[in-house]
């Protein structure tokens, strides 16, 4: 994601603090800590769809391996069809799908299905709607075809030797069923990375065991956890759910150490900041090093990232802010390309997702001096409604939304122009 004036007007410092990192310099600086996974396993197609594919994998065959009509019709040979125009012509052969035929007998047309081979000397193959079979069995082809016609040739989807899909492609379905079309049964793909996910803070308390008439003063619900949990596992990660951690050092410290011994990351939602309950940071650091960065993005200032050494060598760590939306929009704009770029993928497998130039249905008269996401939604006519509650702990704006509009610090919109639009449905694939 970029903006054109992120880096040129990010926020102005408070006196005596540091400035606020610019969203594209903060990513930047986050993927050059990355060493994408090494470690491959072997895996059957049916276990392939969202794994990361470690190798290029080249054809052994041309795709089709033959000649084949592309419909139900008949096979010819044009210059036949010319010396006898108006005629009716004899069918000499039948050929279903899966069965070569001989070669076409001269001033004779041949019965052919869907995928048949064409028979040598034909030319073209006419859909059975162009022509007509007479009583005696003869058919006359009611306009004349030109060569090539509904013939797929030999190799025009793959041909041998061809990169079919390349190393570094994150597999869908439309990978699978063409590894496939090339008889591969298996590919060789990165293992999946490993995270670590954890909440922090005492007032947190999981779904179910509570009622909400009995939740205590100043408790919530954890939900972040939630939604974190199935974007990591869209990405292809094993996640290990560490659960709540209590605002104690020493406890948030054993935690940490215990994750980063059997996991690539971990990653925590909340406790990044520098309160006196905030012991994030401290263990951390305690154990290995710490970031911690102040994004000028809003939703999403606050956010770390570090090491936590341990006896094979050092674990990433990732904090990301508490506040429901602010933890669902880093995540989304940070860490999704953080892990891609971790698992292997490379950058063209993600060409896809683009943004769109839509066009505005609201007003925003006072923006912030930080790059802002927007929570929006396509209305009928295209174009976007603005969620009237943009507050961070808002997570029914997330929920609505179907998209944000990626708005460079201090910039006005006003109704009617287009701004840049993000789909939910492509950052959360």
């Amino acid at each position: 994601m970029t903006a054109a004036t992120d880096t040129a007007q990010a926020a102005a410092p408070t006196p005596g603090r540091k400035p606020l990192m610019p969203l594209d310099d903060a990513l930047q600086a986050l993927l050059t800590t990355v060493s994408p996974l090494t470690e491959t396993e072997v895996v059957s197609l049916g276990e392939a769809d969202g794994r990361v594919l470690a190798h290029d994998v080249l054809s052994a065959l041309d795709v089709p391996g033959f000649d084949n009509s592309s419909m139900d019709g008949y096979a010819v040979s044009t210059a036949a069809l010319v010396a006898h125009v108006d005629s009716a012509l004899p069918v000499s052969q039948r050929i279903p799908a899966g069965h070569f035929g001989s070669p076409l007998v001269p001033d004779t047309v041949a019965r052919i299905f869907t995928g048949a081979p064409v028979p040598a000397g034909a030319d073209a193959v006419v859909m059975q709607e162009g022509c007509e079979v007479l009583d005696d069995g003869r058919v006359l082809v009611k306009t004349l075809p030109i060569v090539g016609n509904n013939i797929r040739r030999r190799g025009e989807d793959v041909r041998k030797g061809d990169v079919v899909v390349a190393q570094g492609t994150r597999l869908g379905p439309d990978h699978i069923g063409l590894l496939a079309s090339i008889g591969q049964a298996q590919v060789t793909v990165y293992r999946r990375l490993r995270v670590a996910l954890m909440s922090t803070g005492d007032e947190l308390i999981q779904p179910g065991s509570v009622p909400p008439e009995a939740l205590p003063p100043g408790a919530i619900y954890s939900s972040n956890a939630y939604f974190l949990s199935l974007l990591l596992r869209r990405l292809g990660c094993e996640v290990t759910d560490g659960g709540n951690l209590p605002d104690q050092f020493e406890a948030t410290k054993a935690a940490f150490q215990r994750a980063a011994e059997a996991h690539d990351v971990v990653l925590t939602s909340g406790g990044v900041s520098v309160g006196e309950e905030d012991h994030v940071k401290p263990a951390v650091q305690a154990l290995g090093h710490l970031d911690l960065w102040s994004i000028a993005i809003k939703p999403g200032k606050p956010f770390a990232h570090g090491g936590i050494n341990h006896t094979t060598g050092s674990s990433h760590f990732i904090g990301l802010p508490g506040n429901p939306v602010s933890s669902f929009v880093t995540f989304l704009v940070l860490v999704r390309p953080f892990i891609q770029k971790l698992s292997g993928q490379v950058a063209h497998a993600d060409d896809a997702m683009t943004p769109l130039q839509l066009i505005a249905d609201f007003d925003w008269p006072a923006p912030d001096k930080r790059r802002e996401f927007l929570r929006v939604k396509r209305n009928a006519e295209g174009h976007l409604s603005l969620f009237s509650n943009q507050s961070s702990g808002v997570l029914t704006s997330v929920a609505w939304a179907d998209g944000l509009v990626d708005n460079p610090p201090g910039q006005v919109i006003k109704r009617g122009d287009r701004v840049t639009f993000w789909s939910l449905a492509s950052l959360m694939a």
